[in-house]
């Protein structure tokens, strides 16, 4: 290869690298408003009269990585399961997700 061509696929690859996490802050943000919002809101606030919690909450915020992705995957009290209806990247963009409203 020449040496322009190796600058341009230097360049390309440095522009994918930095739009990739953007892309997936918003895929999880997408997957939070379908999956999530409509208990938790769209804030991950709760809801009283459903009894959910708030996800920005000190309580959950403490929970750890694999706390939170159990209860997303196995379902906790009244919330559901989500395995196999989510990827474990969907989940684990989720977490990465919950970790943003931390109040």
């Amino acid at each position: 290869m020449t040496m322009r061509r190796l600058q341009w696929v230097a360049l390309f690859g440095l522009v994918i690298a930095l739009a990739l996490p953007p892309m997936a802050a918003a895929q999880a943000g997408d997957t939070f408003k379908a999956k999530c919002a409509m208990c938790h809101g769209a804030d991950g606030s709760g809801k009283a009269a459903m009894g959910t919690k708030d996800l920005g909450s000190a309580d959950i915020q403490k929970m750890s990585d694999a706390d939170l992705t159990g209860a997303i995957s196995k379902g906790k009290g009244k919330m559901p399961a989500y395995t196999g209806k989510l990827t474990d990247t969907q989940i684990s963009g989720l977490v990465a997700y919950i970790r943003t409203l931390k109040k």
